[in-house]
């Protein structure tokens, strides 16, 4: 992901109406779905609740949203995958 022009700030609100604004980390596909990695805009990176959040777009009546990934083994790999990216990244 360019940082050319900055970071990308996405707001998201949960089931419980409250709303959240959220850092993109980055974008991949693996097995055909396509995940997003992002961090907590407006938190400390010291905040015991800080770090990585990572959700899968979803379709949903024509529209894209993104959702929780429930099954743990998928987040496990979505989550080895980013951090692979994210580290590559730091190492070039």
């Amino acid at each position: 992901m360019s940082e050319e022009y900055g970071p990308d700030f996405v707001s998201v609100t949960d089931d419980e109406g409250n709303e959240f604004e959220l850092e993109h980390l980055g974008t991949l596909e693996q097995d055909g779905r396509t995940y997003m990695a992002f961090v907590p805009a407006d938190m400390d990176e010291d905040d015991e609740d800080f770090g990585l959040i990572l959700l899968k777009v979803i379709q949903q009546d024509g529209e894209e949203l993104l959702a929780d990934i429930d099954d743990e083994q998928e987040l496990n790999a979505v989550y080895e995958r980013f951090m692979e990216e994210l580290f590559e990244d730091e190492e070039e």
